[in-house]
């Protein structure tokens, strides 16, 4: 369903071009929104699977999330990124699935994505990766969120923004903040 063969730089470069030409197709044409689930699948389910570690759920969460974007497009308001909604959408159906089974999960899943996609794997080596997990899992949950949504799901500071209600560049700040604590503390 869902691979990790393709180039990070090219998949970051489709998603950043929210068009609004594609959404207005899949409003008239449920074949069209075949297309935004081909360029968003990949950063929803690496986005679940970082939250849940456990690949039937997060492939559960990724086809709720999607059919409820589907059920939902005619609601949706270009008010912001697509991306950022889509993501909204993803919360809810995590936090749904937190309420049901009582339980969440760090970051543990973050060598499994490593070793899968290699986005994490070619910038900490395999000796550091136990140590920066457990800072990690030390982390409060808002930033591990920062997380999880810059480094997993891959998003812009831009739609990181969006999806939080926060400026831009307080998004950007706090992310360079937190990485810098975190090398420090890894130092």
């Amino acid at each position: 369903m869902i691979g990790f063969g393709e180039n990070r730089k090219t998949r970051t470069m489709e998603r950043q071009d929210d068009n609004p030409a594609l959404i207005s197709a899949a409003l008239e044409d449920p074949a069209a929104f075949g297309m935004l689930y081909d360029r968003y699948v990949q950063h929803i389910y690496r986005y679940a699977y970082s939250r849940v570690e456990n690949t039937r759920v997060a492939e559960d969460i990724t086809s709720q999330t999607f059919m409820a974007a589907y059920e939902s497009l005619g609601r949706y308001r270009e008010r912001g990124y697509f991306s950022a909604w889509l993501f909204r959408i993803a919360q809810s159906e995590i936090n749904n699935h937190f309420r049901r089974s009582r339980r969440e999960v760090g970051l543990d899943a973050t060598k499994r994505l490593a070793e899968a996609d290699d986005a994490l794997g070619s910038v900490i080596q395999d000796e550091e990766l136990g140590r920066l997990q457990f800072l990690i899992k030390k982390l409060d949950n808002d930033e591990r969120e920062l997380i999880r949504l810059r480094y997993v799901a891959e998003l812009s500071f831009a739609e990181m923004a969006d999806l939080l209600g926060k400026r831009e560049d307080a998004v950007k700040k706090s992310v360079y903040r937190l990485l810098e604590r975190l090398k420090g503390q890894m130092e």
